[in-house]
């Protein structure tokens, strides 16, 4: 894959275009943050040709308020903006717009819900259904979070009417989602045909653009059985050439994917806007073989920001992501030539969702209103804690009471049948708040949903996948020198492992492999063991670079469920000794 600001192509012999990627820091905005929107662009509607834009996000994952910690943040080349939540998402919305209030389409790549927050992934995501009907949402891709509560949840997620268990929430019904779900390479087996549309085709003064959906073909592998039982997931490049075919049938020349798929860039002090050193599966994609009827690729899945024009054997794309959680929005605008019905010119610009600007206001009655109804939710009791306290405070070997109850709740959660996890790993950054027993109270005294929230605001799925023992001596030697030489960053380990390490060794041999134990076995180097982690984790976050190695994975619930349904389970809880990480000279 080659970075390529400008060229020209033909195809079947019958049309050139050229294809230019524009400076697209400054396209829109005078910064990074778009804190001050500049002279807008002309879009033209004249006699040649027709400006159109999409603003394009993915990967929001039900998170209506901002969201926390580095989950609501964006680093761009070494600047840091806090970025997020559905009311300054709407605002931006709205002001892109209004550069192009005639020919504009709001569209997703996919993972719209799913390992949402508590505001709306308790109420089954209803919340950002009706947060994205009202943020104008015009089409989007199906992710494999979609997926997470099965094939027929996720249709009553488009068609509406109550969950088949809950019932309604808030007293007003579920009407379901304004926009189409397309989902070209989902089929089911029952029928042979697509579970949503294949493609869309929108109309604007005379000039057709279509729209390709799809998820990753891989997503039974990273969603429960249950939630893709009778279900095919068909390979991604195959299914958009032949949607493609059938647009151009219809005299359909602009072409989008909307792809729940995505790549990485690499380097230091990347930008939202660069295309350093694209890597992943997006670029497998597009270098095997996609249509050069495809114009652009909008993708997704590994909450990345980049923003490329991508060369594919002499075919040019523009590909771009716009990170997660609402941080970021990809406004593409494409000139459309009105004879040819084809794209003549395009350009892109990643705009951070800062919150400077003013919240919209029927998003914030929206997360007003399902706030209230979560604030009674989570003072429920969920269990009790034998003790006054449980806290994220370390030994002097690394090791937190409160990250080993963790652990062994994610331990107990993700060893169960199809997910067979042998061992847990936890983040320590991942525990925000220490647990406390409530003013008045004694142990063993009673602790709610909300103060487990509290501990775990992410809403990171659980994985379980493969290492080898060789794999697990490398993660631990991860945590020495992490983030900067001579710092730290003990994982926290569930009951059943143990290993040691010295104070005095040199970095990269600081465990003693023969120390390391799984139920009081040492590990096999050549073996392979099955390990689970939170989603942030099994990615490589904090630096544990080894993890992103894993393979045969499988998703399972969320981090904050399964430690819910630890402290129901085996209440009340008292504090662990710390013993199973041990520091020797």
């Amino acid at each position: 894959m080659q970075v390529d600001p400008m060229t020209a192509r033909s195809s079947n012999g019958r049309r050139l275009r050229a294809v230019a990627l524009f400076a697209a820091v400054t396209l829109l905005f005078g910064s990074l943050t778009g804190t001050v929107l500049a002279k807008a662009p002309q879009h033209a509607i004249n006699a040649r040709s027709i400006d159109v834009q999409l603003l394009a996000i993915n990967d929001f994952h039900g998170n209506l308020e901002p969201p926390s910690g580095s989950s609501g943040r964006i680093v761009s080349e070494g600047v840091t903006t806090d970025a997020g939540g559905v009311e300054y998402l709407a605002t931006w919305i709205h002001k892109l717009e209004a550069t192009n209030p005639k020919n504009t389409l709001v569209v997703s790549a996919g993972d719209n819900i799913g390992a949402s927050p508590l505001i709306s992934g308790f109420f089954h995501d209803e919340p950002t259904i009706e947060a994205l009907n009202a943020l104008g949402l015009d089409i989007s891709s199906v992710g494999n979070h979609e997926f997470d509560e099965g094939s027929a949840e996720l249709l009553r997620m488009q068609n509406g009417g109550c969950h088949p268990v809950d019932g309604c929430f808030g007293g007003d019904g579920f009407s379901g989602a304004d926009f189409p779900y397309l989902a070209a390479n989902v089929i089911v087996n029952a029928t042979g045909k697509t579970l949503f549309p294949a493609y869309k085709i929108k109309k604007m003064h005379g000039v057709k653009i279509g729209f390709i959906g799809l998820t990753l073909e891989g997503t039974p592998s990273i969603v429960t059985p249950a939630g893709v039982a009778g279900l095919t997931f068909l390979p991604e490049v195959p299914t958009i050439n032949k949607y493609a075919g059938e647009l151009q049938a219809k005299g359909v020349q602009a072409i989008v994917v909307l792809l729940h798929q995505g790549g990485f860039q690499n380097g230091t002090n990347i930008s939202v806007n660069g295309c350093e050193g694209l890597s992943g599966a997006i670029t497998d994609i597009v270098n095997g073989g996609v249509s050069p009827a495809v114009d652009v690729i909008l993708s997704g899945h590994t909450h990345q920001f980049y923003n490329c024009i991508v060369d594919n054997n002499g075919h040019q794309m523009l590909l771009t992501q716009a990170s997660s959680f609402g941080r970021v929005i990809t406004d593409v605008n494409l000139q459309i030539d009105r004879a040819t019905k084809d794209v003549v010119g395009m350009s892109a610009n990643n705009v951070i969702v800062d919150r400077l600007v003013a919240p919209d206001p029927a998003e914030t009655a929206i997360v007003q209103k399902y706030k209230g109804l979560s604030d009674a939710i989570s003072q429920q009791v969920v269990g009790q804690m034998d003790a006054d306290q449980i806290t994220r405070d370390p030994s002097a070997a690394g090791e937190s009471a409160l990250g080993d109850v963790i652990a062994d709740a994610q331990l107990a959660a993700m060893s169960a049948p199809g997910f067979d996890a042998q061992v847990a790993f936890m983040n320590p950054g991942g525990i925000r708040a220490d647990l406390v027993c409530h003013a008045g109270d004694t142990p063993p005294c009673d602790q709610t949903f909300g103060d487990l929230f509290t501990v775990q605001p992410f809403a990171n799925d659980m994985v379980a996948y493969d290492l080898t023992g060789a794999d697990i001596d490398t993660l631990l030697e991860e945590q020495f020198d992490n983030p900067t030489p001579g710092e730290q960053r003990f994982l926290q380990v569930s009951s059943n492992f143990t290993y040691e390490w010295s104070a005095s060794a040199a970095v990269g041999n600081k465990v003693d492999p023969s120390t390391i134990k799984i139920n009081g076995v040492v590990v096999d180097p050549t073996a392979t063991y099955r390990i689970t982690t939170n989603s942030f984790l099994s990615g490589g976050g904090d630096n544990f670079t080894i993890l992103a190695s894993g393979t045969n994975r499988v998703i399972g619930p969320v981090d904050l469920n399964a430690l819910v349904d630890y402290f129901g389970a085996n209440s009340p809880i008292a504090p662990p000794a710390l013993n199973r990480i041990v520091m020797v000279p």
